[in-house]
């Protein structure tokens, strides 16, 4: 028996896939509002790697999506020849996407990458197992990857989460959080930035040298407790040769 016309009005509409040429044309748009060396639709269009790359990956995902196989692959192979950007056409990508400088960039077969995301030159988002199934990261919308960054495995990157240049990261990373180092540890919580998109790199903080200057007040405070005089002025002159009392050899830096 057909459904009834009341039934087919109280079901949920499905909203249709975006177009191929809706989805790149968010691409070519974000990459206006993101990058200020950007002066022009023509150039975005033109001469952008990361827009390339990612109009190329859209359509072998596409394919790959309906079962070919060969093809998608070979698309993909071409885009990277072209870009250096690897994208395996497996992997899903949300909208407005940016890669920016595109050298160097990998992204798994099992990525997912939510929307308003932003990778810079050398990212990887790769897996850490050789068996199959989910084994590359999920990235939530509104994401930041600095220069170099690695992320590892099938782990969670929060909406919002920026990742520090040249970081690793293997372990899951909460929304809004700061991850910086070898490994990625967060080390700031619930930032939101203060214009729109955050690209406040040079906010970061720097942990190690928050722990050096920490071990450095706890030494000048012992010392002092210690009645142990300091000289300043020999610090100052440092020639890299480290003053050692007699009993013990000097250390050269």
């Amino acid at each position: 028996m057909p459904p009834s016309a009341d039934a087919l009005t109280a079901s949920p509409a499905v909203a249709a896939p975006a177009s191929w040429f809706t989805l790149l044309r968010g691409d070519v748009r974000c990459v206006l509002q993101r990058d200020p060396a950007a002066r022009s639709l023509m150039e975005v269009w033109t001469i952008y790697p990361g827009v390339q790359a990612i109009a190329l990956h859209r359509i072998a995902h596409a394919l790959w999506h309906r079962g070919w196989r060969y093809l998608p692959r070979w698309i993909s192979f071409a885009a990277r020849w072209f870009t250096q950007v690897d994208i395996h056409p497996g992997a899903r990508i949300g909208q407005r996407f940016f890669i920016d400088h595109g050298c160097g960039v990998v992204i798994g077969e099992t990525a997912e990458i939510g929307d308003d995301v932003t990778l810079f030159h050398g990212v990887t988002l790769g897996g850490t197992s050789g068996s199959p199934g989910k084994r590359h990261p999920t990235v939530g919308s509104g994401v930041i990857v600095g220069a170099g960054a690695k992320v590892l495995g099938p782990i969670v990157i929060g909406d919002r989460a920026r990742i520090a240049a040249n970081s690793v990261v293997i372990e899951p990373v909460p929304a809004d959080a700061t991850v910086v180092g070898i490994p990625g540890r967060v080390v700031a919580r619930g930032r939101r930035p203060r214009h729109g998109f955050d690209l406040d790199h040079h906010l970061i903080p720097d942990p190690v040298g928050k722990a050096i200057a920490c071990l450095l007040d706890r030494v000048a405070q012992l010392e002092r407790e210690r009645g142990l005089g300091t000289d300043d002025a020999a610090c100052h002159d440092c020639d890299a040769v480290c003053a050692a009392p007699p009993s013990q050899p000097a250390c050269e830096a």
